[in-house]
């Protein structure tokens, strides 16, 4: 089986000058990309620390056949009773799914039945407070023949917490007393609110909120191959061939050569970039419609994963390593994440790709075999007989050289075709350059203390229990100030 391409050729100073890495300056840097693979492997293969560090997703590829099958099973069951799934989640329990959903089914999957195969309708909720969607989505569905999947660790989470009150609501009015058999929540197996609603109803009826757990050490933006998997299920996408995709992948960003591991040599070039290029902007432009969503995902894992106030520090505690923030050293680090895509973004972003602030890599996702294929009619037009993969794929090809000729540096993951096998080891790919380029950057990648901010003061202003004292002191010996003059 053909592998997943990397072409970095257009990251080095042969192509786009002072603006690309130099080999001296690889081989200089080698010393330190070694060092953070060899402080990861070492992590990785402990799992005390792997689960203290929230690391078990690099485990997820390896799960239990077992496992998979019965999921598989039931999502299956799930598809033929049902007409419409409403997946309830934000951030990872959102994208990562609609990331899926987007590359792995054909376009237009919820509007035509002919598409679908008898599989249901997906609709996505519990990512936004807007009112306007789920009161929309809910008016048009009937809800003896809906589904809901929330997907949350604790249940707190302030959009998805709502929206599951208004769901539950009205399929309680619309399907009747047994409305709870309609819903699976994917949960903490042990403890949060959502796991104690779905225990209280499954006591008194064992149909009735049903689960599947949220593996301990699993992020939220690492857990598409854990939450995501009954979504895959319930679509009819074969779980094993995602997972043999991902482990493929991780045997490839094992080795410790940093020209033969791409997850390293990826997040190395980036890190150059970063630091000695003054590259603070990383785009993500697949050449491929059904890849937009999977470069949305890409842009929370980056962005949270590595944009951090703190540099890390690495104790330990009853054996296990544990990292801190360093409130000694204040780094605001991390590349600024923005997701494209070819063509339809080359009449927008491009223009500043090519002749604005020259602070950006582009990373290019194309696609050489496409599932289904379309050629324009015989013509004497220049056009004449081609097929839209291979102006797409030319179009590519034009924008690099474009970016090369301003001396703009780029690359491309050329994946043979998008299937769940590549699609997978895509996937796990960015999740361990991801890993790579936290460890280089010597933070922790796996925790998200900038979000918490926001949720503090809704909770505060919400008057939920159990606010802290020092946040809501903080809270308010700091308000925002508001001077009239600075009205319109």
């Amino acid at each position: 089986m053909p592998k997943i391409k990397f072409d970095f050729n257009n990251m080095m100073d042969f192509n786009v000058g002072r603006h690309g890495v130099r080999l001296s300056e690889l081989k200089t840097f080698s010393a330190r990309a070694g060092k953070a693979f060899n402080h990861l492997a070492t992590v990785l293969v402990d799992r005390k620390s792997r689960i203290a560090l929230s690391l078990e997703w690099s485990k997820l590829p390896l799960q239990d056949k077992k496992v998979i099958v019965s999921i598989q099973k039931l999502g299956k069951e799930i598809a033929s009773e049902y007409e419409n799934v409403i997946s309830l989640g934000i951030g990872g329990s959102y994208l990562g799914i609609k990331a899926a959903q987007d590359a792995l089914l054909p376009p237009y999957y919820n509007d035509f039945p002919g598409v679908r195969k008898g599989r249901p309708r997906i609709y996505f909720e519990g990512n936004n407070l807007d009112p306007v969607t789920l009161s929309s989505l809910l008016s048009n569905l009937n809800p003896r023949k809906t589904f809901v999947v929330v997907i949350s660790k604790s249940g707190e989470t302030s959009e998805t917490k709502a929206a599951l009150e208004i769901v539950e609501a009205w399929l309680k009015r619309g399907a009747g007393a047994k409305f709870a058999r309609q819903i699976i929540a994917v949960t903490d197996p042990k403890a949060g609110t959502l796991r104690k609603k779905a225990s209280a109803a499954s006591a008194k009826d064992p149909l009735a909120y049903r689960s599947l757990p949220l593996l301990e050490g699993v992020g939220g933006r690492f857990s598409e191959l854990n939450m995501g998997l009954l979504h895959l299920a319930i679509t009819g996408v074969k779980i094993a061939e995602v997972l043999k995709g991902a482990a493929d992948m991780a045997k490839s960003c094992a080795l410790s050569d940093m020209f033969k591991n791409p997850a390293l040599f990826y997040a190395s070039l980036s890190v150059i970039a970063y630091e000695k290029k003054g590259k603070q902007i990383s785009i993500i432009m697949p050449f491929s419609e059904q890849l937009k969503s999977t470069a949305d995902w890409y842009i929370q894992l980056l962005a949270e994963s590595t944009g951090k106030k703190y540099a890390r520090k690495i104790v330990f505690e009853q054996g296990a390593e544990k990292w801190v923030e360093d409130r000694s050293r204040i780094i605001n680090t991390g590349r600024t994440p923005i997701s494209a895509r070819g063509t339809n973004d080359l009449h927008s972003i491009q223009q500043n790709n090519i002749e604005g602030r020259n602070d950006k890599v582009v990373t290019f996702i194309r696609v050489e075999k496409y599932k289904k294929d379309l050629k324009l009619p015989i013509s004497e037009d220049f056009l004449s007989g081609r097929t839209l993969s291979g102006l797409l794929k030319t179009a590519q090809e034009g924008t690099a050289w474009a970016l090369n000729r301003e001396m703009r540096p780029n690359c491309t993951i050329s994946l043979p075709e998008l299937n769940a096998y590549y699609w997978g080891a895509l996937l796990f790919f960015f999740e361990m350059a991801t890993a790579y380029e936290g460890e280089l950057l010597g933070i922790n990648a796996f925790n998200q203390p900038g979000v918490e901010s926001y949720k503090n003061y809704m909770f505060y202003k919400l008057n939920k229990p159990g606010i802290k004292k020092e946040i809501a002191e903080e809270i308010n010996t700091n308000p925002m100030k508001k001077d009239p003059g600075y009205f319109a």
